[in-house]
């Protein structure tokens, strides 16, 4: 059974289809991992404003994506709109929005697939400390699946008229789910790891900066 996506999500998907499919070749590695119902917590590494796009097209032909942003995008008008079509779920970066975590919790209940970006921001070129909000959701919810994801090529996508070369992988963590002597920051810290083992740290911007 595939989850039915909203006419808001799939027109935003198909809108940006041609430049992530088509423009920046769009390479889709493991999406037979990425369960087509159920709950599911997808974690992955964000170098690019690109990131969840890529990552919503990438598993458009599985599943619907509704990911955790940042709250200050509701504040664009127009935007708000397309993101609550979406089932885009609002979060205050930087505090323990409980809101935001009860909602995300009801939606994964449900069946949805979250999808998070642990390091929390675009990690411009940094080092960032993975956060324990999808640990928190992982012990929640134990009954949903967390799969990893990494994101590769999208800083390039900027770079007009150089074409990028878009990788979205899939993949279950190596370690498995949530241990039982393990804390939420911990799980987070272990997945982005992973993730970033697969897809370093990359600078965005119009010119590929010396990551540190």
């Amino acid at each position: 059974m595939v989850k039915s996506e909203t006419r808001t999500y799939s027109a935003a998907m198909a809108a940006c289809s041609p430049i992530v499919r088509g423009w920046s070749r769009l390479a889709v590695v493991g999406l037979e991992h990425l369960p087509d119902h159920g709950p599911v917590l997808l974690a992955a590494n964000h170098d690019s404003y690109w990131d969840p796009v890529a990552v919503g097209v990438a598993a458009l032909p599985r599943r619907q994506i509704r990911a955790l942003a940042k709250a200050s995008m509701w504040r664009i008008k127009g935007l708000n709109r397309i993101l609550d079509g979406m089932g885009q779920i609002p979060i205050e970066r930087g505090t323990a929005d409980a809101a935001a975590l009860e909602r995300a919790i009801g939606e994964l209940r449900s069946g949805a697939c979250l999808g998070i970006f642990p390091e929390g921001t675009r990690s411009l070129g940094r080092d960032l400390r993975a956060r324990s909000g999808l640990g928190r959701l992982a012990e929640a919810v134990p009954e949903a699946r967390i799969l990893c994801c990494s994101v590769a090529g999208t800083t390039d996508i900027a770079r007009f008229p150089k074409r990028a070369h878009v990788r979205v992988r899939f993949f279950p963590p190596a370690g498995g789910g949530l241990m039982s002597n393990e804390s939420a920051g911990d799980l987070t810290a272990r997945l982005m790891s992973e993730i970033r083992a697969d897809a370093p740290i990359a600078a965005a911007g119009r010119r590929p900066a010396r990551v540190q």
